[in-house]
């Protein structure tokens, strides 16, 4: 049983994500243009590193690894699922909040590709501090503490044809066995 992130959330969640978008190339070519007649003018360029959205399996599980992550987004229709079905427990033993979202197309028009498997935000500005911590509660609240209760679920317990003819040969044999036991 897969849960995924219900529907205020999801909206406040990719509100909040598409603030902190990576440039696109357009954006880039205009920037580095820019810095370019800084330097040329004589002008100090400005250093300061951007804060965007971090994507990429391998980056994000470097992130999670060294708890860099504060927010990992995970896509529910990844192809092959192994590709991603640990990063929840790889989240839930580093104490890191995740969430899994319907669309890695939308994951990856966040971040100007075609799909995206993995998003994560390492930081976030001071305005949105507040709504950041609202959505992480409520990320928090359905997926990291409810982990026990989804883990029990999983696999549905129904079995096969053969499965239940063994079953109950089984349990016919025991029933046989109790019966003559008794007598």
């Amino acid at each position: 049983m897969v849960s995924f992130v219900n529907l205020l959330a999801a909206t406040n969640l990719f509100k909040m994500l598409l603030k902190y978008r990576p440039e696109d190339k357009a954006a880039k070519k205009e920037r580095l243009l820019r810095s370019a007649q800084t330097e040329a003018e004589g002008k100090p360029a400005e250093a300061k590193k951007p804060i965007v959205v971090k994507y990429g399996l391998n980056h994000v599980t470097y992130l999670i690894e060294q708890k860099k992550a504060q927010l990992v987004v995970i896509a529910h229709d990844v192809d092959p699922i192994e590709l991603v079905v640990w990063l929840p427990a790889l989240c839930r033993k580093m104490e890191i909040p995740y969430c899994i979202v319907k669309g890695k197309s939308r994951l990856g028009a966040i971040v100007h590709k075609k799909t995206a498997s993995v998003l994560c935000l390492t930081t976030v500005k001071n305005e949105d501090k507040l709504e950041f911590s609202k959505i992480i509660e409520a990320i928090k609240a359905n997926f990291n503490d409810k982990y026990e209760e989804y883990r029990k679920k999983w696999g549905g317990g129904i079995m096969g044809s053969k499965s239940q003819a063994k079953t109950k040969a089984k349990e016919r044999v025991l029933a046989k066995e109790a019966a003559q036991r008794m007598a």
